[in-house]
Parts: structure tokens; sequence; C-alpha cells
């Protein structure tokens, strides 16, 4: 298991880092021949650090790194130094991922090294820099013998922070990527480890070890006696082919106003998925464990909230469970009722965002570059995607449109039927989700309420002339299951699930209601 230590310590009520015996360093270089290093450096050493560079050959290419062996004036201990080639500067977010890539690729380059204690030049962005010393480390290896599966020390720290900002700022990348990474770990962990009780058990455990504070994060753990008190029965109908009890996390937390509306975050936590009676094909059943991404990132997405001290509420529910064949399992035909959301009418959100794996129609519509967002609402997909870009956790915008509800309720038993056919897949399961969300703007403007139907909500617009009814709840839902994993290992990229998008939810997060 690889443990990354940061050291901090308090300075004029900000967190700094403190001065480390670092053994090795990273350092950008430019394509237009800047060399990025601490403002502390002296001239001097500066100028010898450069033409050492120079004579390695180093172009300052994204994606070149290189490990320079001396004493160049980066700490009394700094034996070893990574330069890392940055490509073209500048303020954009593809700067700043080159910038991620590109100590992510360092970090790598000395960890082979035997680096112990790595110190981190910001490059101009410093929140940029520590996610990718944090993600670049990260490695998966809880179940592996010998000398391989042996825990390892790796501290990282910023070779200088000056400003307030720039600590918060380096502080605020160790965070999120620490995020990233958790929901990495609660993806990739094996299903016979990561049942619905050890889910809940990790992310307490993950809550105790970072010293959050319980008055403003509440967890409250919900079990099956209470979601058949609130008739949940699609939750109960997917896990009663278990023999794994179900669990509903509930995560709020309390860092706004108490008359703030809350953000609300879902996200679907089956953490196998066999397809039930409907039997998945066996070749790709194993990467189903990942099938509570959804959960997985938005747990490591309110650690990270908390964490970072954010000024807002947020609510999360997580129902997690297995989707198993058994005798009890549920029948294709069979018809279950639903709580029709009284969950979400009790919080009463600002903005409701739900994130799943929910259809390999994702994974052929975009593949693994983009994650699909479906959302009526301009301002909460405008709010996604700058997050999204920031994070270079890329959003797609696709339909949540109307025009695809008759292929889920031409049906001649139940109002709704949770498969549309083979077209639009995506398309259609996200607008079955969006029937059990009340208050919502709809695609023809008007926000549809608790016990009405589609057709009722098509009278009203008549009759008011089609006036968008105050109060509205914006709403997304978040199809991950094309980002669920990668085969990419560059840079802050490791082969396997991926832990997306957590970094963008902290990111949209921190602009909520500002």
């Amino acid at each position: 298991m690889l443990r990354i230590r940061t050291v901090t310590k308090a300075v004029r009520g900000f967190h700094s880092t403190t001065a480390q015996l670092h053994d090795a360093a990273i350092i950008g270089f430019s394509t237009d021949g800047q060399l990025l290093v601490p403002r502390t450096i002296a001239a001097a050493a500066k100028e010898n650090l450069s033409a050492q560079v120079k004579a390695a050959g180093s172009k300052g290419k994204a994606g070149e790194s290189r490990v320079l062996y001396g004493d160049f004036g980066l700490g009394a201990d700094v034996r070893k130094v990574a330069v890392v080639g940055l490509g073209k500067q500048g303020s954009s977010n593809a700067a700043k991922d080159r910038i991620r890539m590109a100590v992510a690729t360092g970090v790598k380059a000395l960890k082979a090294q035997e680096a112990k204690d790595i110190g981190i030049a910001g490059m101009g962005h410093d929140q940029a820099a520590a996610e990718g010393a944090s993600l670049g480390l990260y490695n998966f290896n809880y179940f592996k013998s010998g000398k391989k599966g042996q825990a390892q020390d790796i501290k990282i720290s910023a070779l200088d922070l000056e400003s307030p900002n720039e600590v918060k700022a380096f502080e605020s990348g160790l965070i999120q990527a620490k995020a990233q990474n958790l929901a990495r770990i609660l993806m990739e962990t094996p299903s016979n480890y990561m049942t619905p009780t050890k889910f809940v058990e990790r992310f307490l455990k993950e809550v105790e070890a970072q010293g959050l504070d319980t008055k403003k994060l509440q967890v409250t753990v919900r079990d099956q006696a209470w979601a058949e008190e609130m008739k949940m029965g699609a939750f109960l109908s997917v896990a009663k082919g278990s023999d794994e009890p179900l669990k509903f996390l509930e995560i709020q937390y309390h860092g706004g106003k108490s008359g703030d509306k809350p953000l609300a975050l879902v996200g679907k936590g089956v953490t196998f998925d066999s397809g039930g009676i409907s039997i998945k094909p066996s070749a790709s059943m194993g990467m189903m464990k990942g099938d509570m991404g959804g959960a997985a990132t938005v747990a490591s997405a309110m650690w990270g909230i908390a964490a970072l001290d954010l000024p807002i509420n947020v609510v999360a529910g997580i129902p997690l469970c297995e989707n198993m064949p058994s005798g009890k399992a549920s029948k294709p035909g069979d018809v279950v009722t639903s709580m029709c959301g009284k969950t979400i009418e009790t919080y009463k959100p600002h903005t409701l965002v739900d994130l799943a794996t929910l259809t390999g129609a994702m994974d052929v519509a975009l593949g693994g570059a983009y994650a699909g967002v479906f959302s009526t609402s301009d301002s909460l997909w405008s709010e996604l995607n700058s997050a999204g870009e920031e994070a270079h956790e890329a959003f797609w915008r696709m339909p949540l449109h109307s025009v695809y509800l008759p292929q889920i309720t031409t049906n001649t038993v139940a109002d709704l039927i949770n498969t549309g056919g083979r077209s639009a897949g995506s398309c259609t399961a996200a607008i079955f989700l969006r029937e059990f969300v009340h208050g919502i703007e709809r695609d023809d403007g008007f926000a549809q309420q608790e016990g009405e139907d589609s057709t009722e909500v098509g009278t009203k617009l008549e009759e008011t002339g089609g006036d968008l009814k105050a109060g509205s709840v914006r709403y997304a839902h978040i199809d991950i299951a094309g980002v669920m994993d990668t085969q990419s290992n560059g840079g802050y990229h490791a082969k396997g699930m991926t832990g997306r998008p957590a970094r963008a939810l902290i990111e949209f997060a921190k602009k909520f209601n500002k």
C-alpha cells in the first residue's frame, strides 16, 4: 500500500509547507526556455541548473522528463532533480493540465530512483502541481504479495510557498487529488472486499483519519428496514437477490448558512452488478465491481468538500447494494413501486446532480474522453462544464428531452418500463431517471410537481402560457460509464478505475452559490 504523506504547519492563520529536508525535487522547463524553479534559489545556482538542463538535451516539450544528479541549490540534501517538460506556458486549463501531467511524470521517475521526500515547484499553478504529484503516486497494490505489496512512505510538499493564496492552492490540490485517489480505491477494490457494509466502513475510516469536523459532516447509515419503511421498492428490488445487506449512506455537510438551499448529490452504489437473472457476459463481468462509481465519486467528493471546509450546504444520498442472481432475485417483467422522490422532496435542494455508471451506450457514444451530462438547465450545464474543464475531467452535454419518453411509457402493465429499447439507450435511461425527480425544470419549460404525470404537465403548460414555475430545481444526470476505467498509465493516469469525476465535482462545489 502506497502512503503519500504531506507535512504542514500553521502560519499566521494559514497552513504552509514546513522546511523539509527533501532528498529530491521537481522543476519545470518550458519550450520558450524558461526554467520554473523556487523564487528563493540563488541566481548562480539557477544559471548552473539551466546550463545542465540544456546540456541534457531537454527541449521543454510536454511529456519530457530527465533526472539530474548533483547539488543545484534546491535544498541541503537534494541530489536528484526531475526536470519535466511543460510545453508552452500559459494560464489556460490545458496549460494547467500539462503541469499536472508533468509533475506526475516527475514523481514517478523519482520514485523509481527511490526518492523518499520530494519537493515540488509550483510552476505558476500550485494546485495543478500538487494534484499531479499526489495522483502520480497512486498505486493500487493492496492485494499484491512480496516487495511490490509492501508499504512505501513518500512525502510530497512544496519547495516554496510565499502567499496565503499559494498555500491554499497547493493544499487544495493535495485534498482534491486525495479525493480522486479515494474514489479510485473504492472502485478498484474487489467486490468481496467492497460490499455495501465495507464501503460505509471505509468512508467512515477516511472521515476519522482526516479529522473532519463531524458537527459539519454528519453521516447516517440506513438499513433495509428503513428502506422498506420509505417504500423504496426499486432499491429493494435490485438488492433482494443478494445475501449482502443493503445500506443507504446519507451524508450531510453544513458549511453554509442555515437558510441556504443545499446542493444535492446522488451516487449509484451497486457494489457488484452481475445483471441479476439477466446475467451479464462473463468476459467483462469482473469490471462490474466498478458499478458503484457514482457512489465512490460522490462519497469522495463529500470527503473533499468537508476537508476543504467549503462554505456551502451539501446533502448526498448513496444507495448501496449488490445485484445478484438467486431464487429471490427480481425477474424480467416484475413490477415494483418506487418511493416517488420522498427523500428528495424533504431536502428541497437548489440543485440536484446524480452520477451513475449507467449505460454501455454512453461508452459507445463518447468513449473514455467525456462523461455525458443530461440537463435542461443551461446554467447548471455551464457550471458543470466549467468545473470539468478546470479539473480536466471533461463533460459533454446530452439531450434530456421528452421526445424519448414514449420509449419507457408505452407499457400495458406499469407506468414505466426500465428499458427503452436499442436506440438512444443513454437518453432513455436519463429520461427514466427524470421521472422520479419532482420540481425540476423540464425541456418544455415547466416544472413537474409530485403526483403529476407528463400529460398533466403539458396541460398546465398550455393553461399558463408556458411560464416557468418559480423555484424549480436545477437537475443533471451524469452518466460516467464511459470514463469508469482507463488503459492509460501515462502522467497522472493509472490503468484501472479512474475515480472520475471526483475532482470536477469538488471544483463545481467550490463555485456553488457564487
